[in-house]
């Protein structure tokens, strides 16, 4: 007589372990999506140094500024154009302050000096700059693609002047770039979750 249920196992491990698989990569993928978007918000908040609103050249960036308005006002008024469509001579104001930076200034160094590391912090810096960002997004999503759940993520700005950054020191983000990002984690977590439930 044969058993008929010779061959057959009544253990559900094959199955368990098929679904541990799958939710361990939709973990990684969440976790990594997470660690995106992380960083997406502090590189796209960060200050870009804009010299116009420098105060060394607060009084010229209002005179610049008046100067526009003035014209503005002109353009107006039909009155105040010739027959060929110009503004008539002497009502335009054609001066200007010039706006004062270091020699070979370029805005974009801090933002440019996101770095990526997984067990450890990365306080290493780079010169270049990089005014959209994209370098250090790329330095991220690279680096998050080789991310496991269980690991330690790290993304740092090892600038001197990040902390002074953070903590209001730019007038284009006065109340910094991680501690907004860290207020909105909870929901860059779901955003995440619900992403790769679906």
């Amino acid at each position: 007589m044969s058993n008929p249920y010779a061959g057959k196992n009544g253990s559900f491990s094959a199955q368990i372990r098929a679904f541990a698989d799958r939710t361990k990569g939709a973990i990684d993928v969440t976790m990594r999506d997470i660690i995106i978007n992380i960083g997406n918000s502090v590189i796209t908040m960060s200050p870009v140094g804009n010299p116009s609103i420098w105060k060394i050249n607060k009084i010229s960036h209002e005179y610049n500024q008046a100067v526009a308005e003035h014209n503005e006002i002109l353009r107006k008024n039909p009155q105040n154009f010739d027959k060929r469509g110009y503004l008539k001579r002497g009502l335009k104001l054609n001066d200007g302050m010039g706006i004062r930076t270091p020699q070979g200034y370029i805005g974009g160094r801090f933002r440019g000096n996101w770095m990526f590391s997984i067990g450890s912090p990365d306080a290493s810096t780079v010169d270049q700059v990089d005014p959209g960002g994209s370098r250090s997004m790329a330095r991220i999503v690279n680096g998050a693609l080789q991310f496991n759940a269980g690991e330690t993520a790290y993304i740092t700005n090892s600038l001197p002047y990040a902390v002074p950054l953070e903590y209001g020191h730019s007038t284009q983000a006065p109340s910094g770039m991680v501690r907004i990002t860290l207020a909105n984690f909870q929901k860059i977590v779901e955003e995440a979750i619900r992403k790769n439930q679906e």
